[in-house]
């Protein structure tokens, strides 16, 4: 610990390095945690008994992007469809600009069917009814879209009427609609995000935007948990690639793979960090070494053993080690959370996470100082005293 306190500057200089490193693996890592909660929560919003049919074949390209689309056909299709108990259309991917109040909007329009809340149970209305099959010019809003996040009061109430404006074909059109249904806040799944969104009856939604019979999405159900992969299978053995058929379970095994390989890149940038330290940490104690080599003659010319030279380097190594640890953790933790609220992501600290870097980090500083300390602890105390 003396040498600790007479060497401040180097000690300094190493504790940075491990600081640095530490701090970019728990940053890195509870961020990629966070991102992980986040995309299971949005999973588990969807529900583990629907099924989501895109258009194309996702390994070919981006859903919904190419040349392929659904319609009334592959509805069909799908709703004989053993194991499913309910299917509905969907269009998305479709957007809109009103002003309401002198407040301005630009959002996303889904065209939905009465069946899409009896299907997707985690859609609940907080104010109004469902769409039913009359309905034409009225919209279902999100929670955002009714009361703004830097809002205190509700902007948009019951019965209101907005008149959205929307480019179609390289021209502008109009339609007024009526409010009949406030949805509760209820977070993103599949891409699907109605906290800041509005929704039109199907029929209305395929009109205003010229798209005649096409749908973006077709939503199932279903009978239960058991039969989803059955159901799955069926649908895209009689639309072949023309379609791929998402369920629970396999958006959770294709996003964890995704993510676990972000986790690994992130947490191998972080190691290298540590494994740069590292190397300073071997350079400076090298040059400590050599520095203090008459010291360590001394010490062994009036009694010190080998042994408690050696103990002594690496007790230093191993300070740096735990405070660099200790304070690089923390943070990385502080530097995370304020990166996850910028970027609206919830990041919680980890103590494992947090105890195995601290551990990681001493670690590292003893590997480091063992060379330094081994050579310091095989000086002779004759040629270390003669030493200039």
């Amino acid at each position: 610990m003396n040498g600790v306190k007479e060497r401040k500057f180097r000690f300094a200089l190493n504790l940075v390095g491990i600081l640095i490193g530490c701090a970019a693996v728990t940053g890195l890592v509870s961020m990629t945690q966070g991102l992980t909660d986040s995309v299971t929560g949005q999973l588990d919003v969807f529900g583990p008994t629907n099924i989501i049919v895109i258009p194309g074949d996702i390994t070919h390209g981006p859903p919904g992007m190419g040349s392929v689309t659904l319609g009334w056909r592959e509805l069909q299709i799908i709703e004989r469809t053993p194991k499913l108990e309910a299917v509905t259309p969907i269009v998305a991917n479709k957007f809109c600009e009103f002003t309401f109040q002198g407040r301005f909007y630009r959002t996303d329009v889904y065209g939905v069917t009465p069946e899409y809340a009896e299907i997707n149970k985690n859609t609940k209305i907080d104010e109004g009814r469902n769409f039913i099959s009359s309905d034409t010019a009225v919209v279902a809003i999100g929670a955002n879209i009714a009361k703004p996040l830097d809002s205190e009061e509700q902007v948009i109430e019951l019965g209101d009427r907005i008149k959205i404006k929307v480019q179609v074909k390289g021209e502008e059109k109009e339609l007024t609609l009526r409010v009949i249904s406030i949805l509760q806040a209820q977070g993103s799944s599949f891409g699907f995000n109605l906290d800041d969104s509005i929704s039109i009856p199907l029929a209305t939604a395929q009109q205003l935007y010229e798209i005649g019979g096409e749908f973006d999405f077709i939503l199932g159900r279903a009978t239960s948990i058991d039969d989803v992969n059955s159901a799955v299978e069926a649908i895209e053995e009689k639309l072949g690639d023309r379609v791929t058929a998402i369920s629970y379970a396999s958006a959770q095994d294709q996003v964890g793979s995704i993510l676990g390989t972000i986790q690994s890149v992130l947490g191998g940038i972080a190691g290298i960090s540590l494994l740069v330290a590292g190397v300073g940490i071997i350079n400076t104690m090298m040059v400590s070494v050599m520095e203090r080599t008459k010291e360590i003659g001394t010490m062994k010319a009036v009694g010190a053993k080998s042994l408690d030279v050696l103990l002594m380097f690496l007790s230093e190594a191993m300070i740096t080690g735990l405070i660099g640890g200790i304070v690089g953790s923390l943070f990385g933790f502080a530097l995370g959370g304020a990166i996850g609220r910028y970027i609206n992501l919830a990041v919680e600290p980890s103590l494992s996470l947090g105890l195995f870097v601290v551990g990681f980090a001493m670690t590292t500083s003893v590997i480091s100082g063992l060379y330094p300390a081994w050579r310091a602890s095989s000086l002779s105390p004759v040629e270390a005293l003669r030493h200039e």
